[in-house]
């Protein structure tokens, strides 16, 4: 399957150690997810994407993005294909107005349902639909969702309602296609709905079956000293409230942050004031 990495910010940030340099890092991870790439990144709460269809550990690209982006808030994929060709039209993220998606699994019988799933697409929206993966799919039966609860082209300051938005979207997939697995070393035509979306404030993971961690705090930062947004949040588990930082990834990095997995059916949102909250 695919690999994830989220990172939101209180402050800009360079992500080159997550994304390189650190153990196990994303381009590491390629080597088992040799699909294709895709690194998203906001400036001025305006997303810029960067995709390849070529391995990230072999693509120049991959390192020269890495070391030059330094933003609040990140989103890389790792794709390892089982639906659609390995072209950039079906590279992760993918975009729509200030948001961006990725996943990591996929629908089980896709074709057979394909037609069913994008019917629950709003009409306004089932022409952007591009690609040829579920991936794709999925990520606008979520923003249909969310033109329920709001102007999706709007920054998106009720974050309660992007968590009924995606837990309607996964309960109207599953209803569809059946249950997504439970089991992260399930057959990967099993169904799985890990993912990870933001508008560039708001940041949003699902963990539907793949394995997903999280980071809001480290052991000790090396740079509590100088840094002038320290927090007591930034050295101590937060269970719901204000955090300086949280990252996702599909397995924990080496480095000073503390990783926590994720289980499976939990949410966890950070909204526009970085309240961090899992349900």
């Amino acid at each position: 399957m695919c690999r994830l990495f989220g990172f939101r910010s209180v402050f800009s940030s360079q992500v080159h150690k997550s994304l390189v340099s650190a153990d196990n890092a994303l381009v590491q991870q390629s080597e088992r997810h040799p699909d294709g790439w895709g690194v998203a990144y906001y400036i001025a709460d305006t997303p810029h994407l960067i995709k390849s269809s070529t391995s990230a550990l072999s693509d120049q690209l991959f390192q020269k993005v890495s070391g030059i982006v330094s933003s609040e808030t990140v989103l890389a994929h790792l794709r390892k294909a089982t639906l659609g060709s390995l072209e950039t039209i079906n590279t992760h993220p993918f975009q729509f107005g200030r948001w961006v998606f990725a996943h990591n699994g996929n629908i089980k019988n896709f074709s057979k349902y394909r037609n069913d799933l994008v019917n629950l697409i709003h009409p306004s929206l089932k022409k952007f639909v591009l690609g040829e993966t579920d991936s794709e799919v999925i990520f606008f039966i979520l923003l249909s969702q969310m033109k329920k609860q709001g102007d999706i082209h709007l920054p998106w300051k009720n974050i309660t309602s992007l968590e009924i938005a995606a837990r309607q979207t996964i309960a109207n997939i599953t209803s569809t296609v059946g249950e997504y697995s439970k089991i992260d070393s399930a057959e990967n035509t099993e169904t799985f709905l890990t993912f990870l979306m933001t508008d560039g404030q708001s940041m949003i993971a699902h963990q539907g079956g793949k394995k997903l961690y999280y980071s809001t705090h480290k052991k000790q930062c090396s740079e509590k000293d100088s840094c002038p947004h320290f927090a007591h949040a930034c050295e101590n588990k937060v269970e719901k409230g204000k955090v300086s930082h949280l990252l996702f990834s599909s397995e924990p990095l080496g480095g000073e942050n503390i990783w926590q997995e994720m289980s499976v059916g939990e949410l966890i949102s950070i909204d526009t004031e970085m309240i961090f909250n899992k349900s």
